[in-house]
């Protein structure tokens, strides 16, 4: 079989769901069989997201080896279950450092340097890096919408590959919008006409239009949308909105999304989502329980700053046939006084990552407060670091501990860089990135969580523990229950007279999913509902 190249676009305006779509079109396509994976090229100019602000653009998604990506990779793992790389998150600032790099090298030979074919070139490699592989099938959204300035290369280099591979092998699907005027009750075509006459005035023809709405899209619409748009009706599929995300799939298929892409790319359409109905049907049902977790961070103002926590303690309800209550709580408010009045009424308790100094001392005092009152706990990353400093001064007494990333004068810099690591994060700052391996101490909570002694976990983080104070802070109680394989790096936390106190270095989140929920968020969700029966 040929390699399938699908791109999916975006019209009238940004937050539609291309990637709900994409990621469910994957989904879809990996329930017939097919090996798929998904590609998201972002037209700004940072190289990438890793030094953006939550507040831009959400969450950082890291993969297995290491490439910092847009949040929509997430939604793409957790509906595929497919681990994605670098080579599924492009941006417009790394195509361009590329092509400079080569030019400065010397790779063009002297040739002016234009945005076609040179760039063009560049974004169309990303795309067939996926040639000599096992993959099936590429679906690679294009970020932006249609007829923004920055997303020109990348369409152009997606109607070039339509000339260059067969009809049958590639296939473009436009996601837009049907607005609802309330004034006059209907739902209005015009702005999706623009957006197609648009795309097509750039060369590309969708085969597929999917359209979202408040209100149902009815026959008249369907027809009046495929003569005007020049698609065919059963091509203008309808994106409804759902009660549970991950149901998406499933009314995308029941609309004919993933039929009608077989279709065209000559593909055998034999579906099996017996098993994704099970799960929705599961999801369904969950019961309402009194279980309310806190997730205690900086970036609290937009909820995609911390989306795949947020999923992984859904995905933890759906393990325990609940539905979780979930509160994001600004650390700059957390005191010791006030503590239990914003704390108090949660069964348990996240702290999740970040960086910088602001909102340090509440997260401090929220650790305080788990841990004093036996809330179950689950500290990530600079959660864990968290989980130690707090230790460190109010166990053993060093009222000045903390992390040399925002004190560097402390007499107990109890999270630290390491020497060899000193030289390269005064150059910038490389960061431990991507999956490294974790061997889990026996008799300890996290082997038990884990059932198993070795575990594979993603990283983003420069600061590590300090060893120098291991033994005063497992004397004291503070078990370091996960380590390197060369037993250097300490990678888990825990304290063992606790209903559920465990903390990582790495970012359990990135590897949950709705239908193999990490175990981490499992056994917090299951702590936190014993602790609601237990009340």
């Amino acid at each position: 079989m040929s390699k399938k190249y699908i791109f999916v676009t975006g019209g009238v305006v940004s937050g539609l769901g291309k990637g709900i779509t994409a990621a469910s079109l994957g989904r879809l396509l990996k329930n017939r069989g097919y090996k798929v994976t998904n590609q998201k090229f972002d037209p700004y100019i940072n190289v990438d997201p890793g030094t953006m602000s939550p507040y831009e653009h959400g969450e950082v998604f890291v993969t297995d080896d290491g490439a910092e990506t847009d949040l929509d990779l997430g939604h793409y793992e957790r509906f595929t279950d497919e681990s994605l790389t670098k080579y599924s998150s492009v941006t417009t600032g790394r195509i361009y450092s590329e092509v400079i790099e080569r030019e400065r090298r010397g790779d063009y030979l002297g040739k002016t340097v234009q945005v076609i074919p040179h760039i063009t070139n560049a974004i169309k490699e990303k795309v067939y890096k996926f040639e000599n592989t096992d993959v099936d099938i590429v679906i690679t959204e294009i970020g932006g919408t249609v007829g923004d300035i920055e997303s020109l290369p990348f369409l152009e280099a997606i109607r070039q590959i339509g000339i260059e591979k067969p009809e049958e092998d590639v296939l473009y699907i436009h996601v837009t919008l049907l607005p609802y005027i309330y004034g006059s009750n209907e739902l209005k075509s015009k702005p999706t006409q623009h957006s197609v006459k648009e795309l097509q005035s750039l060369g590309i023809k969708p085969d597929i239009l999917v359209c979202r709405a408040e209100r149902e899209i009815d026959e008249g619409m369907k027809s009046k949308i495929a003569l005007f748009c020049n698609v065919k009706k059963e091509d203008v599929i309808e994106n409804k909105t759902v009660e549970v995300l991950y149901e998406v799939p499933l009314m995308l298929e029941k609309e004919g999304l993933a039929s009608r892409v077989c279709k065209k790319l000559q593909l055998k359409d034999e579906p099996n989502n017996k098993k994704w109905e099970k799960m929705i049907a599961d999801i369904k049902k969950l019961k309402e329980e009194n279980i309310r977790i806190a997730i205690v961070g900086k970036y609290v103002k937009l909820e995609d700053s911390y989306l795949s926590v947020i999923e992984s303690v859904k995905h933890g309800g759906f393990a325990n046939g609940c539905n979780v209550h979930i509160d994001l709580i600004d650390s700059e408010k957390v005191t010791k006084e006030n503590a239990k009045e914003l704390l108090g009424s949660y069964q348990g308790i996240i702290i999740p990552g970040g960086f910088g100094g602001r909102g340090i001392e509440g997260k401090v005092e929220t650790v305080r407060y788990a841990r004093e009152n036996k809330v179950p706990f689950l500290g990530i990353c600079l959660g864990m670091q968290m989980a130690v400093i707090e230790f460190a001064r109010n166990v053993l007494g060093y009222t000045d501990a903390n992390s040399e990333e925002f004190d560097e004068t402390t007499q107990h810099p109890v999270i630290h860089i390491m020497e060899d690591q000193v030289h390269i994060s005064k150059k910038g700052g490389t960061m431990r990135l991507g999956a490294y391996p974790c061997h889990l101490l026996e008799n300890t909570l996290a082997r038990k969580v884990y059932e198993k002694d070795s575990i594979s976990e993603r990283h983003r983080h420069r600061f590590e523990y300090n060893n120098q104070y291991k033994e005063e802070l497992e004397e004291k109680g503070l078990i370091c229950s996960g380590l390197s394989p060369d037993g250097n790096l300490v990678e888990m936390v825990e304290i063992k007279e606790h209903p559920y106190f465990i903390a990582s270095q790495f970012h359990p989140e990135f590897q949950s999913r709705p239908d193999r929920p990490h175990p981490l968020f499992v056994n917090l969700v299951k702590a936190a509902k014993e602790q609601s029966i237990d009340s």
